[in-house]
């Protein structure tokens, strides 16, 4: 991708959604994300997770953490168990946030795996802007507030949102 006007290519994209970045702003959090990513929990459970990780708060900041993930829409209840009085509820992560950085001694092979999978992208970009034009442009609709937030990005974040599940999916049923 190269920016109009400039000698400069744009290599990547740095996906913010705000939605997400404002509920894991707790580094905490990131922490429970992971945790659940693994198998479904009550909040005690997580609860002692964090704890053999040294992390010492009370069960009822935890169930907190928790609560602010599942309002953000990261973590689903999946199962509720009756018993001695109470319904247990079972947390589950839904996304999983990746914060790492590759090592510039991985840049020949990323490379090397962009060259190879490019062509694929590109017939898949060309399929969603084809066929699904009139989908994109309404969502994008949706997301403009005004009309001076023409120059914002909203069909390749859009796009982007569509590639990064479609590869979550085919990642989990492999």
């Amino acid at each position: 991708m190269s920016s109009p006007g400039t000698d400069h290519r744009l290599d990547d994209i740095a996906v913010r959604d705000t939605r997400i970045s404002d509920a894991i702003d707790e580094p905490m959090r990131a922490m429970i994300l992971d945790i659940l990513s693994e198998k479904a929990l009550t909040a005690a459970e997580v609860h002692e997770r964090l704890a053999d990780r040294g992390i010492d708060r009370t069960e009822n900041t935890v169930r907190h953490h928790i609560n602010e993930l599942r309002d953000a829409g990261l973590v689903d209840v999946v199962r509720f168990e009756e018993g001695r009085g109470g319904t247990t509820k079972y947390y589950h992560a839904n996304t999983i946030v990746l914060s790492y950085s590759l090592p510039d001694s991985a840049d020949a092979a990323v490379e090397g795996m962009i060259e190879a999978i490019q062509p694929q992208i590109t017939d898949a970009l060309a399929t969603l802007t084809d066929e699904h034009d009139d989908v994109l442009e309404e969502i994008v609709a949706d997301m403009q507030p005004c009309e001076h937030c023409r120059t914002q990005k909203y069909e390749t974040y859009v796009l982007l949102t569509v590639l990064r599940r479609a590869f979550v999916r085919a990642h989990r049923d492999s």
